[in-house]
């Protein structure tokens, strides 16, 4: 079996800078779960999360499946690891984890969340048009 505890952490860290933005919902060693505040519960209030399973940790980026502009900026690498339309499967720190930076991040939040949720956020850069990189 893998150890998936670094893969996770690195995952987790991806989403750390909206814990301040968003809801934390579930945050412990199986995962974690963000979402729209005032929303929490709904299916329409799930932006993003971590589950660590058997194998591998899976990372879900609800943008991805809201808007089909912004599934096509997500580099091959990273497309070769979709499960579905919005989950990830990561079983090590691979060139495609690497690439799902902040950044990418950034732009697939920035694109979906209402404006007042992450108005407060000043991000370090405009959000680039693409997260292939």
């Amino acid at each position: 079996m893998p150890d998936l505890g670094p893969v996770h952490d690195r995952l987790r860290a991806i989403l750390d800078p909206y814990r301040d933005h968003l809801s934390v919902t579930r945050d412990g060693p199986g995962g974690l779960v963000l979402e729209v505040p005032g929303l929490e519960g709904k299916p329409w209030g799930y932006v993003a999360g971590t589950r660590l399973g058997k194998r591998y940790v899976s990372f879900y980026l609800m943008p991805v499946y809201a808007s089909s502009d912004l599934a096509t900026t997500i580099s091959a690498d990273l497309r070769k690891r979709m499960q579905g339309k919005s989950c990830f499967n990561f079983a090590d720190i691979d060139e495609a984890l690497r690439r799902m930076r902040t950044d990418c991040v950034d732009i697939m939040l920035f694109h979906s969340c209402p404006r007042h949720v992450l108005s407060r956020r000043s991000p370090s850069a405009q959000p680039k048009p693409s997260c292939a990189s």
